[in-house]
């Protein structure tokens, strides 16, 4: 069928061969196509991977005047100007309009669209503001708007962007009439809807792609200090696969990168922080296929269309689930192998609340309770497929739905158990108190644990308050979260997630019936390196015996029994059973120094063991460490030997103390022996100095929190800790 296009008959799918090689549409994008040349204001919402770039690219090369594209990144314009220039003879086909161009190239950009050679004009909103710009744009015909990343207008949604929320005013300066297309890939029911309101395009056609990816599998892992030994794991045994691994931070991409390189991956790093041209040689080296694995901070991936990434793995747990969504669609947009692996612990999420802490007070509410609906998901127990649905407010059968066994639980569910009873409490509580609460309130109601918010509300004196405290806050936050997804409850978004009632709530009040639930995983925040994943009576009986070892050692060394060996040392002895020095320097807490000194007697208990019980040791066991910090090292240990300040050498580093302390136990506590005596004797006098050491000899352990609460605060934490390091270099190394 032909379409009517300035007057000239179009035949679509002869303009798709023609441009881009394609013979058949995917999904909607013909209905979109066709919605945007019928001069329609149109609204996208496509997951990742599904074509949404083509939607306004053919219709901007086919008619007459100069699309619009707003953008708000600067790489993404370029991947996307490239991309179009690669199908035409002239360059002037697709511009960026920005701050990064010089006055020259903005006359030549002016030159071609006045010309009518360019089609797709990318700019970012702040350039739509210039009046020079603008008065330029009103003289040149518009065919219309198109907005990409239209979720970053919502102050609901991941990635809201104040500029964006003016696009509609800065649009009517331009031109009458000009038509509007937004496109988005992670969008919940309430920003699509805010989206819509600010544009002001309520008539928009809008177009709803189903946000189920059936072919990706989804997973998550605790997070341990072992992190880096389980992705090169991962990688290595997808030996020559494509794959993306996200950090939240610079320094963490480097070290990673480098750490997957040492242990013959083939991989790169990409930040912002990377000078443009090693970063576009990264970038390239990847699509390529020059290159197996990107070690890469978010930025990494937008408009980035590699079809066979066979993995996306998350070091650190996203902000949003829209941010997990977003890049996790990043892997088998070919429909083929997708793997999606996260690795969560709650501290990582009271890092990212922290980083909020300085905005204004309405961004950390929402910031906030973009955070739990991540927690939430990360901890549950049913299906990972049908919670992120349901949050993007499509419905999914976990049983017969397509990849409904495509995730960790429904491959190795837990049990289910009636709740009949207790979502009938649940529900008469939230009544009971006027539907005003958030999970978080509701979970203490439930538990009857007094906070300032329920105590100022005098919650605490109803007979509702407490009434479940026979199950833990885990079960009730579980059950809340599964209550949601079975809409039994809703959560407002306008008040940052307060819990509502509903219909279907209402009715099981009347007539209470069976719900089944699974209780949530739970991740110890405790946990600092692996332990063994299940305790064997094999490893409970060489746990005893290493550490009787580790006693007896102790006693000869006259050094207390942590200063040999920390017991997470030990527990990742019982993984890896190390039988070399060579095994055991890659050992948590043992460096070459410690591996020398105490090792032998370990080594040899240990090979023995294994030999008389017949265990397999795991082939995968010696992961390489970079050395990336041995300039540190180097730099510590020498300014260290010329008795400099330990707070001059922080500084020198740019580093706060407790983070520099951080290095300096490494360093330590690893075997390496530093003289810092003249710091000891700057912080403490001598009666001190004898009190601290009788105590770290005579301490169970060396938690430095018990030692705090031992002196009562007569000691600084930081003051406690440089002792320590004195304590242990001395006594153990």
């Amino acid at each position: 069928m032909k379409l009517q296009v300035d007057g000239k008959a179009l035949d679509l799918k002869a303009a798709l061969k023609n441009f881009f090689g394609f013979n058949e549409f995917r999904g909607l994008q013909e209905e979109v196509i066709k919605s945007v040349l019928n001069k329609e204001n149109t609204f996208v919402i496509m997951p990742t991977g599904g074509g949404k770039s083509l939607c306004y690219q053919l219709p901007a090369l086919v008619q007459h005047g100069t699309a619009i594209v707003v953008s708000p990144l600067i790489a993404l314009m370029k991947n996307q100007v490239d991309a179009i220039r690669g199908i035409s003879k002239k360059d002037g086909i697709a511009h960026v309009l920005n701050s990064s161009l010089s006055k020259t190239q903005v006359e030549i950009v002016k030159q071609d669209i006045s010309s009518g050679l360019t089609k797709l004009l990318y700019v970012a909103p702040e350039s739509l503001t210039k009046e020079d710009y603008v008065a330029f744009l009103r003289t040149v015909p518009i065919s219309f708007l198109a907005i990409d990343e239209a979720h970053c207008i919502s102050e609901w949604g991941h990635d809201f962007r104040p500029e964006y929320r003016n696009l509609k005013a800065i649009m009517q300066r331009i031109g009458d009439n000009i038509p509007i297309i937004g496109l988005t890939a992670t969008a919940t029911p309430k920003v699509q809807e805010d989206i819509l309101k600010n544009l002001n395009i309520s008539d928009a056609t809008t177009y709803l792609a189903s946000f189920n990816r059936p072919n990706l599998f989804y997973e998550v892992r605790p997070k341990t200090e072992q992190v880096d030994r389980d992705i090169i794991s991962f990688v290595k045994g997808n030996k020559g696969k494509s794959g993306i691994v996200y950090c939240l931070s610079r320094k963490r991409v480097e070290e990673l990168a480098q750490m997957l390189q040492v242990n013959a991956v083939n991989a790169l790093p990409y930040h912002a922080g990377l000078d443009t041209k090693q970063r576009v040689h990264n970038q390239d080296s990847f699509l390529k296929e020059d290159c197996d694995v990107i070690v890469a901070t978010i930025a990494f991936g937008m408009g980035i269309d590699k079809p066979d990434v066979r993995f996306v793995i998350h070091h650190d747990i996203p902000k949003s689930i829209e941010s997990y969504y977003q890049e996790t669609g990043r892997a088998g947009r070919d429909g083929g192998e997708g793997h999606c692996l996260a690795f969560y612990a709650y501290k990582d999420i009271e890092k990212l609340e922290k980083f909020m802490a300085g905005k204004p007070l309405a961004e950390q509410e929402v910031g906030y309770a973009l955070l739990q609906e991540m927690v939430a998901y990360a901890e549950t127990s049913m299906s990972r497929r049908k919670f992120i649905l349901h949050y993007f407010g499509e419905e999914f059968d976990a049983v017969n739905g397509a990849g409904a066994e495509m995730d960790d639980n429904a491959r190795n569910p837990k049990p289910r158990v009636e709740a009949q009873k207790e979502v009938a409490l649940i529900i008469q509580t939230i009544k009971d108190t006027n539907e005003q609460y958030k999970i978080k309130e509701l979970v203490h109601i439930m538990v009857g644990k007094e906070t300032p918010i329920l105590v100022s509300h005098r919650i605490q004196s109803n007979s509702f308050f407490g009434a479940g405290n026979a199950k833990d806050q885990a079960y009730w936050k579980a059950l809340l979260s599964q209550l949601l997804v079975a809409g039994y409850l809703k959560k407002e978004i306008e008040t940052y997630g307060v819990i509502k009632l509903n219909e279907k709530s209402a009715s099981f009040l009347k007539k209470p019936h069976s719900f089944l639930m699974t209780e949530n995983h739970l991740y110890d925040n405790s946990v600092a390196v692996a332990t063994p994943a299940r305790t064997t009576s094999f490893e409970a009986k060489l746990q005893k015996m290493l550490m009787k070892l580790r006693k007896e050692v102790a006693e000869k060394y006259e050094v207390p029994p942590y200063a040999v060996f920390e017991e997470s040392s030990i527990n990742d002895m019982l993984i890896k059973y190390p039988i070399t020095i060579e095994e055991l320097k890659n050992i948590h807490g043992v460096g070459e120094g410690k591996a020398n000194k105490f090792g032998k007697p370990f080594i040899a208990l240990i090979d023995s063991y294994v030999n008389d019980n017949d265990i397999t040791r795991p082939e995968d066991l010696v992961i390489k460490t970079t050395g990336a910090n041995s300039a540190l090292k180097l730099f510590i240990i020498q300014n260290i030997d010329r008795k400099l300040p330990i707070r001059d050498i922080a500084d020198a580093k740019g580093m706060e103390l407790p983070n520099f302390l951080d290095q300096l136990e490494t360093i330590v506590f690893s075997g390496t022996k530093v003289n810092i005596q003249y710091a000891i004797d700057d912080l403490f006098d001598e009666e001190q100095q004898e009190e601290l050491h009788e105590y770290f000899m005579e301490a169970e352990n060396n938690d430095i929190q018990e030692a705090v609460e031992e002196f009562d605060g007569e000691y600084e934490e930081d003051d406690l800790r440089i002792f320590r390091i004195k304590f242990m270099s001395e006594v153990a190394n």
